[in-house]
């Protein structure tokens, strides 16, 4: 450099820096502005119960928060926050509760805005407390027990219907397809496992069952996991019940219906109340002789919905399963994305606010508009399936089935 080109260089230094300093003092610095305007990545948890006896159904939420976050991703991220990035922080609950609160305590630490999943009631029970204590967002994917938004948890919030209306729906279709039939189902037994989402769920079911003039003979809990439902099936081959109702999750499910039908017990109907594999591609395809017209009232996704139908076709070109727990976590990411949009924040109490004053109402399940009451989607509601021509179809509600139940059994 020479030195009749010093004093050039240094006065136009010396006036970038002067105009560098009253930019800064007056807030208008050039360069945060083009990096609010690019959006910093919004760190959101993904807890599911990725290993132990849980593991199937927390792989598979997990497969539906991940497809949701990388969608959004592509499709520019949240506008309001710049193109703001999902930046998911996967967490892995173990398949307990314990597991499931270590994960908050994790997330929190790493500064995520808002945390999906759980997957099983005493998992989302204990979460939902965890992220409490530090008004962190949750939105709970799955698990049923109403416990767990009527505790006045302000950070808590639950996408699907909870078992309550679950099982008043259940036993309502029940009655009417029953009816329907001629009233041939007079007697019931019930199967559950023993967490708090099965015996909620055999709770309610001894306790309205009788008033649509069912009789039950016995109600039968068990363990997660169980390996053997010899003993179970005996039982009921000895009561010869006319229909029998399972509420379980997936592997033990599958193991009882299995038995069922190695021991050639078939009752009028099998009719599952949030029945862990009674809605399930991975069961009918295979033991699709177990699964035969099995009959289920649980989470689905609404069979017209175009968008609903290309996630399908995009889990099952990677190989997996359109179960609901893909399209509960796929559907509470988008709900979350939303709440980031109309809040314009990643601030934990603006999401809140955002997601108690929900409309949304861009589902992939049969769902009215979004309206939470103390945590509870109010717009959710379950629906009835049926294996039926080695496929799962809707039965009810009548305004989006593609087909009608067949009941009882044929022989």
């Amino acid at each position: 450099m020479t030195d009749s080109k010093m004093p050039v260089s240094r006065r136009k230094f010396l006036a970038t820096t002067a105009l560098g300093a009253a930019a800064a003092a007056t807030g208008t610095v050039a360069m945060p502005s083009i990096l609010r305007a690019q959006g910093a990545a919004v760190k959101l948890g993904v807890l599911h119960p990725v290993t132990g006896a849980l593991s199937y159904s927390g792989q598979q939420g997990r497969l539906g928060a991940t497809l949701a976050i990388e969608e959004i991703n592509a499709a520019g991220g949240i506008k309001a926050l710049g193109g703001a990035k999902l930046d998911p922080v996967l967490g892995d609950a173990r398949s307990s509760p314990d597991g499931g609160t270590a994960e908050v305590e994790k997330m929190n630490s790493a500064g995520v805005s808002a945390i999906v999943g759980g997957y099983a009631s005493s998992i989302c029970l204990a979460v939902s407390q965890a992220a409490s204590r530090y008004d962190l967002p949750y939105l709970v994917d799955v698990g049923v027990a109403d416990s767990i938004v009527t505790r006045g948890l302000k950070n808590t919030f639950r996408f699907g219907p909870g078992f309550g209306v679950i099982a008043k729906t259940a036993i309502a279709n029940l009655a009417a397809i029953n009816d329907q039939a001629g009233k041939p189902a007079k007697t019931v037994m019930i199967v559950h496992e023993d967490s708090l989402f099965g015996s909620g769920v055999a709770k309610l079911l001894n306790a309205q069952l009788p008033q649509h003039g069912f009789s039950i003979l016995e109600t039968i809990a068990h363990p997660t996991p169980t390996r053997d439902f010899n003993n179970v099936v005996l039982k009921i081959k000895a009561q010869n019940p006319d229909i029998v109702i399972p509420a379980n999750y997936y592997n033990e499910y599958v193991l009882l219906a299995r038995t069922m039908q190695q021991q050639h017990v078939r009752p009028k109907g099998i009719y599952s109340v949030l029945g862990g594999a009674a809605s399930s591609y991975k069961f009918l395809k295979e033991f699709p002789e177990a699964a035969k017209y099995i009959m289920d009232c649980n989470h689905w996704f609404d069979p017209r919905n175009p968008k609903a139908l290309a996630l399908k076709k995009k889990v099952e070109a990677k190989g997996q399963f359109f179960t609901y727990e893909v399209y509960l976590n796929y559907s509470c990411v988008q709900l979350v994305a939303d709440a980031l949009e109309r809040g314009a924040s990643a601030d934990r109490a603006k999401i809140i606010a955002a997601l108690a004053s929900s409309t949304f109402a861009g589902h992939i399940m049969p769902y009215g508009p979004t309206k939470f009451v103390n945590g509870q989607n109010e717009g959710a509601a379950p629906a009835n399936t049926q294996v039926l021509d080695n496929d799962i179809k809707v039965i009810l509600p009548a305004a989006f089935a593609n087909a009608k139940p067949v009941f009882p059994m044929p022989a």
